[in-house]
């Protein structure tokens, strides 16, 4: 049992900030239902890859450990199916342009006299306020306005976005977050409450180095491709056979980076003899050090950093990375059996509890596939359901 066993709730968000809030929580033990829109369901269904049987694995990797019901919010029965589900839910997350859910009588105003104990957790662009509060978002648009384009990449080049979608997944953590904090109140007082991000912020969040910065003394950070403001040498480094992460990020680390780069003189060059002289110079000494390191492989260069305590890394692509020792042993990839795509592995949930851990048994539901076990516990006859299936205000997946 997870430590947020005995948590119900109802995820009507999709594609990616919602879908990682609600896997979050239902990793942790949350129950979990997730309610996609008919005929067609989640946007993400759709996305590639597709995997044998026809379902997406950008679908499943963010849906993990959650039932799902079909359920069409534009029919008034359909409306009055999701307000009998939040009658005794927990929470119910969204991730839907403002004023939708209130175009459908289910915004939090409505649906907090129906349940006084509801946490109700929306996702936007921008947030609910603000003169932006009105507008749809993306996680390209949120990196771009958050400052984060502006400081990814290397100087007199192009914006560009992180790989990875950073504003939507930590969207999702910081929804994930508020929600604990919410239920950890709603535990004491009874009482549930709004709980309202967005991605614009979730990117922001990520700011805080060249916020200090230019909160501090208006200076505006340049763009440093792996580089770091604050130290030298820290920052990426060609090797003979790829690229090292190197972190020598104080004066003893620095120290033992000349130790093992048998390069002595390096240490009373006055250019670098303190932090403040090797940011000053810091484009001589990377030319310098780029020269030494890439006489050896990564992994000579590992076992000589790992023997002296010296904080580096490789620069591993996405199947290194899964595949890495550590990766396997902090049990973060995780393998459900789908009933139509087989065994599909997906991240495993990267905090760990030293009671109740859950681990990732329940694969990502087909559309529909436990509408009728979902509405059965929420009070519905099988006769109700079948007439709700016949008035296409549900779709189920099986008898």
């Amino acid at each position: 049992m997870g430590p947020l066993s005995g948590m119900k709730v109802v995820e009507l968000a999709h594609i990616m900030s919602g879908p990682v809030c609600g896997m979050m929580l239902a990793d942790m033990g949350a129950d979990v239902v997730k309610v996609e829109k008919v005929p067609d369901g989640d946007d993400s269904r759709r996305f590639s890859p597709i995997l044998p049987g026809g379902e997406s694995a950008s679908f499943m990797i963010v849906n993990r450990n959650k039932r799902g019901i079909g359920l069409n919010l534009k029919s008034e029965s359909g409306r009055a199916v999701l307000k009998r589900l939040l009658a005794d839910a927990d929470v119910v997350t969204e991730n839907y342009r403002a004023g939708t859910m209130e175009k459908f009588g289910l915004g939090y105003d409505t649906l907090k006299t129906v349940n006084p104990g509801l946490i109700y957790c929306a996702i936007s662009g921008f947030g609910r306020t603000g003169p932006f509060g009105e507008k749809g978002g993306f996680d390209l648009i949120a990196q771009g306005m958050s400052g984060m384009m502006s400081m990814t990449g290397e100087e007199g080049r192009e914006p560009i976005k992180a790989g990875s979608p950073v504003a939507d997944i930590n969207s999702g953590i910081l929804a994930a977050l508020g929600i604990a904090a919410a239920y950890a109140q709603k535990l004491r007082t009874g009482r549930g409450q709004m709980v309202d991000t967005s991605l614009f912020e979730a990117g922001l969040q990520q700011m805080y180095w060249p916020a200090a910065s230019y909160l501090a003394d208006g200076t505006l950070l340049p763009k440093m491709g792996s580089a770091n403001s604050t130290s030298a040498p820290y920052q990426v480094f060609k090797t003979r056979d790829g690229w090292i992460n190197i972190g020598a990020a104080n004066q003893s680390n620095y120290e033992r980076l000349l130790e093992v780069l048998d390069a002595p003189q390096l240490a009373t060059d006055s250019r670098f003899e303190t932090n403040a002289l090797r940011l000053a110079h810091r484009d001589e000494l990377v030319a310098i050090l780029n020269e030494l390191l890439v006489r050896r492989t990564t992994a000579d260069w590992m076992t000589c950093f790992d023997q002296i305590g010296l904080p580096a890394g490789p620069v591993l692509d996405i199947a290194a990375a899964l595949a890495h020792p550590q990766t396997i042993a902090r049990d973060m990839i995780v393998e459900t059996d789908h009933p139509v795509a087989g065994k599909v592995r997906g991240l495993g949930l990267p905090i760990h509890f030293s009671e109740g851990e859950r681990t990732g048994s329940r694969p990502a539901p087909l559309l529909g596939q436990h509408t009728r076990e979902v509405l059965r516990e929420a009070g519905y006859t099988a006769d109700e359901v079948d007439r709700l299936i016949e008035e296409k205000a549900v779709i189920a997946l099986t008898k």
